[in-house]
C-alpha cells in the first residue's frame, strides 16, 4: 500500500530494516496490520508462550507474514531497524537499550500517530479525571464539527479505538482527542496542540522509579510544542508545571472563585477558570466570561465540575458556548465511573471500577450524598493508603476489603487517628464475589453500595472494565 506517509523517516526505516512490535495484545494488532499494509516486515514479540497466546491468533499472524518470537527471552537480540514499544514496557529495558545502541529507532504506536496525523491534537493526562475530561473534550468538539458540517472528531489513546489505523483518512479540519498515560508519555518527543494535566498524585509507583520520574513523564505532554496547557491550580505538581510552561496556560479550580486566588502571581496574565455562585467563569484578569451554569451538569461531584473546566479549556475558541450546556444537561458520565447499576430493596449500587487510586476513590466518596458501604482493594501499585484511610473514615458507612492490597489498606485504617471500629465496620473478604455479597449484607434500605477499589485490577482482572462488568453482573443477578 502506498500513501502519503510511506516516505516518513520511521516507516522508510521500517521498510528497509524491518520492525519489532513488542507485545501482541489487542492494542498492537491494528499496528501490525498498519505496518504490513505499508510493506514492512514485522517481528512480533510477546512474553507469553504460543500456548498462552492461542494457536488461532498465532497462525493468523504467521499467515500474514509476521514472524513470532514468544516466551522467555522474547526481547533477546533485537535486530530490526524500528522498535515499537508497548506502553507497559520500560524504555530502559536492557534489550531495548542494546538495540538502540546498535542504531534502532525506538517509538510507539501513539508516537507514530503524533508524527503522521494532519489533524489538530488535544491530549489529556493526569492521575485522576482524565477519562471524563477526554470524553467531554471529544463530545464538545464532535458536536461543534457536526454542526459546522466540516471536519470530524476522533477519540483514542487509553480510551476509544486505536487512532493510527485511521490516520490516512484524517485531514487538517479534523481533531484527535487522546488520553495519555505516563507510560505513553515517557518517551514522547512531540506534544499536542492543546494539552491538559488534570492533577498529579502518587500512582504507578510499582512501575516508575518514583514520583520524580512519574512527573517528568507527564511533562512531555506540553514540553515539545504545545500551544496551550491546562492545569489544576489546587494540585501543587501541576501548578508548578503551569509556572514552568512556556506556552499559554489556563489554571482551573472549583474550590476558589476569583482570578487572583487561582492564577499564581508569578504567572500574571495567564487565564483562570473557576466557579462563582454556581457559574463556571473564564477570566484573563480583566474580563470575565460565563461559560456554563454548574447546575446544568448532570453527573455529581465537584471533581466533575473540574472535569468540565478542563474540557472547556481544551476547546475554548473552537466550540460554541451553548454546546457546553447542551452536553452538560445530557451526558450521564463515563461507564465504570459512579455508574448507577440498579436499585434493589432500597439500596443503590454504583460501579466506579475506574477508580484505581486513593484520590479517585476520595472524589467518588465526596460526590455521593449518602455515606456508602464501599468495596476497596486490588493490585498493589506501591502507593500510600493513608489518604484513602482518611477519606474512608470521613465519608464511608462501612468498608469491605478484598484483593492483594486488602491488608495494606486495613493497616492504613488502623493507623488513621480518625478510625473507630465501632463507627466504621470493616470486613476483609478474599473472594471478589463474596466481597460484593458482604457489602450487600452490610447495606440498609436508603443506603448505597459502591465499588471504588482505589487500586488497579491486575491482581484478578485483565483491566478495570472487566472488573466493573463482573461487579455489574453480580449485582444484576441478585
Amino acid at each position: 500500500m502506498k500513501d502519503r506517509f510511506c516516505e516518513h523517516e520511521i516507516l522508510r526505516a521500517a521498510r528497509e530494516g524491518g520492525a519489532t512490535v513488542c507485545g501482541v495484545g489487542i492494542s498492537n494488532l491494528p499496528l501490525i496490520d498498519f505496518l504490513l499494509e505499508r510493506d514492512v516486515k514485522v517481528v512480533a514479540r510477546d512474553k507469553q508462550s504460543r500456548e498462552q497466546k492461542g494457536e488461532e491468533l498465532c497462525r493468523t499472524l504467521e499467515d500474514k507474514g509476521v514472524q513470532l518470537v514468544l516466551g522467555e527471552g522474547y526481547l533477546d537480540d533485537i535486530r530490526e531497524a524500528v522498535i515499537f514499544r508497548t506502553p507497559g514496557l520500560r524504555p530502559d529495558h536492557a534489550s531495548l537499550t542494546a538495540a538502540v545502541q546498535r542504531g534502532a529507532i525506538m517509538t510507539s504506536e501513539m508516537e507514530l500517530f503524533f508524527e503522521l496525523t494532519p489533524a489538530h491534537i488535544v491530549a489529556v493526562t493526569g492521575s485522576d479525571g482524565k477519562t471524563t475530561s477526554t470524553t467531554l473534550t471529544y463530545k464538545f468538539l464532535d458536536a461543534e464539527l457536526r454542526r459546522r458540517g466540516v471536519g470530524r472528531a476522533y477519540v483514542g489513546g487509553n480510551i476509544g479505538e486505536p487512532l493510527l489505523p485511521r490516520v490516512a483518512e484524517m485531514t487538517e479540519n479534523d481533531w484527535a482527542i487522546v488520553e495519555l498515560s505516563s507510560f505513553q508519555l515517557m518517551t514522547m518527543r512531540r506534544s499536542p496542540e492543546r494539552a491538559a494535566v488534570t492533577n498529579l498524585s502518587p500512582n504507578h509507583l510499582d512501575w516508575h522509579t518514583g514520583m520524580d520520574e512519574y512527573a517528568e513523564a507527564k511533562k512531555n505532554i506540553y514540553r515539545h510544542g504545545a500551544r496551550r496547557l491546562t492545569v489544576n491550580s489546587e494540585s501543587e505538581p501541576t501548578r508548578l508545571m503551569g509556572l514552568e510552561a512556556e506556552c499559554d496556560v489556563v489554571f482551573f479550580t472549583a474550590k476558589k472563585s476569583a482570578y487572583a486566588d487561582v492564577v499564581p502571581t508569578e504567572k500574571h496574565g495567564a487565564t483562570a477558570i473557576f466557579e462563582r455562585s454556581g457559574e463556571v467563569i473564564m477570566s484573563d484578569g480583566k474580563q470575565e466570561t460565563v461559560l456554563l451554569n454548574a447546575r446544568d451538569i448532570l453527573i455529581p461531584g465537584r471533581h466533575n465540575i473540574e472535569n468540565y473546566m478542563t474540557a472547556i479549556s481544551n476547546t475554548f475558541g473552537v466550540v460554541s458556548a451553548d454546546i457546553y450546556a447542551e452536553i452538560a444537561r445530557t451526558f450521564p458520565g463515563v461507564e465504570h465511573r459512579l455508574e448507577l447499576v440498579r436499585e434493589l430493596d432500597g439500596i443503590k449500587y454504583y460501579n466506579s471500577s475506574i477508580d484505581s487510586s486513593p484520590t479517585r476513590t476520595a472524589a467518588a466518596l465526596s460526590a455521593l450524598t449518602v455515606k456508602p458501604i464501599i468495596i476497596c482493594g486490588g493490585y498493589d501499585k506501591h502507593i500510600p493508603f493513608a489518604p484513602l484511610a482518611d477519606a474512608l473514615c470521613e465519608r464511608a458507612e462501612g468498608v469491605v476489603l478484598t484483593g492483594a492490597t486488602a491488608d495494606k489498606i486495613y493497616e492504613a485504617l488502623l493507623a488513621c487517628p480518625a478510625f473507630d471500629a465501632d463507627k466504621l465496620p470493616v470486613q476483609r473478604v478474599d473472594d471478589f464475589d463474596a466481597a460484593v455479597l458482604a457489602a450487600r449484607g452490610m447495606a440498609k434500605p436508603g443506603g448505597v453500595v459502591l465499588l471504588s477499589p482505589a487500586c488497579a485490577s491486575f491482581d484478578r482482572f485483565k483491566n478495570f472494565m472487566q472488573r466493573g462488568e463482573h461487579f455489574k453482573q453480580i449485582v444484576k443477578n441478585f
